[in-house]
C-alpha cells in the first residue's frame, strides 16, 4: 500500500482529554511531518492540525483512535496523488 500525505484536524473541546490526544499521536510519532496546536482559551477548547505522510489504513486507525476520545472531533484530508 501506497503513502499518502493527509492533514488531521483536531478539536478537542474538553481539555481534559488532551492528555489521551497526545498519547495517541505519541504512539503515532513515526508517521507525523509536523505538528501546529492552538488554544482557544476564549472558547475553552483547543485546535490541532497533524500533517502525516503514511498508508491510508494507518489514517483511519490513528483518526478512529482518537476519535473515541471523549470531547474530541477528528477529519482527516488525504491526498489524492501516491
Amino acid at each position: 500500500m501506497e503513502n499518502r500525505i493527509a492533514v488531521l484536524a483536531i478539536i478537542i473541546n474538553e481539555l481534559d482529554s488532551s492528555e489521551a490526544v497526545n498519547s495517541v499521536l505519541h504512539e503515532y510519532r513515526e508517521i507525523i511531518i509536523g505538528r501546529m496546536g492552538i488554544p482557544y482559551r476564549e472558547r475553552g477548547l483547543s485546535v490541532i492540525s497533524v500533517v502525516v505522510d503514511t498508508d491510508t489504513d494507518t489514517i483511519s486507525a490513528v483518526t478512529g483512535k482518537l476519535g473515541k476520545i471523549n470531547g474530541v472531533s477528528v477529519k482527516s484530508a488525504i491526498s489524492k496523488n501516491k
